[in-house]
């Protein structure tokens, strides 16, 4: 089993930046892959960011390039996101997940685990 507990959300202003955390815990051979999705009111949850723990490799949709950023803390076995030059569009519940493949995926099906969200507003 993997537990995974998001926290950092907010509300910020365009422009700005936050920096979401996930704690993960459990089971290491089932969170060899993790991600991070938004999921805005009434539109389907969506990757913006993935790692795989064996090579560090990131995945990144095209419309988070740039200003989505993902990382993962050995130290403190968290899963951050940076998103920086914040838009309105990026408001929505932001999920952490996670699962026991050998590479990166966008595809939420693919995650067998998943955190209880935290939330983002971006307004002016």
């Amino acid at each position: 089993q993997v537990q995974l507990v998001e926290s950092g959300g907010g509300s910020a202003q365009p422009g700005g930046s936050l920096r979401l955390s996930c704690a993960a815990s459990g089971d290491p051979k089932s969170r060899t892959a993790m991600a991070w999705f938004r999921q805005a009111p009434g539109k389907e949850r969506e990757g913006v960011a993935s790692f795989y723990y064996g090579n560090g490799r990131r995945e990144y949709p095209a419309s988070a390039k740039g200003r989505f950023i993902i990382s993962y803390d050995n130290a403190k076995n968290t899963l951050d996101l940076q998103i920086n030059d914040l838009k309105a569009d990026d408001s929505g519940t932001y999920y952490c997940a996670a699962a026991g493949l050998l590479h990166t995926t966008l595809l939420a099906s693919r995650y067998r685990f998943w955190g209880q969200g935290t939330q983002v507003t971006v307004s002016s």
